[in-house]
């Protein structure tokens, strides 16, 4: 089925940067939303960034300015680009892809990462 397959985490320090990948296979609908969402210990699952297959974007307030989302819709792939990381972002940041179910109208497929850690150092 879908698989989406995380890279780019690691330790960074404070005001660093990192680019995080994620690929995504199988039988993805080309009309879709990827994305990223990130989980830190203690906290509820939040959305970062996500863009449309058409473009459109959604980032989170805490991170505009900072991050980056781009995709390539060929290759099913969305990148996070970071910079001036905070300790703040520390998270696990997991991909997300969102498509229509094209057999039962007004049904998503919501498919996700294994989440790849980001730790920042202050």
């Amino acid at each position: 089925q879908v698989q989406l397959v995380e890279s780019g985490g690691g330790l960074v320090q404070a005001g660093g940067s990192l680019r995080l990948s994620c690929v995504g296979s199988g039988s993805i609908f080309s009309i879709n939303r990827m994305g990223w969402y990130r989980q830190a210990p203690g906290k509820q699952r939040e959305l970062v960034a996500d863009m449309s297959s058409g473009g459109s974007t959604n980032y989170a307030d805490s991170v505009k300015g900072r991050f980056t989302i781009s995709r390539d819709n060929a290759k099913n792939t969305v990148y996070l680009q970071m910079n001036n990381l905070k300790p703040e972002d520390t998270a696990v940041y997991y991909c997300n892809i969102k498509f229509r179910r094209l057999e039962i109208p007004g049904a998503w497929y919501d498919y996700w990462g294994q989440g790849t850690q980001v730790t920042v150092s202050s």
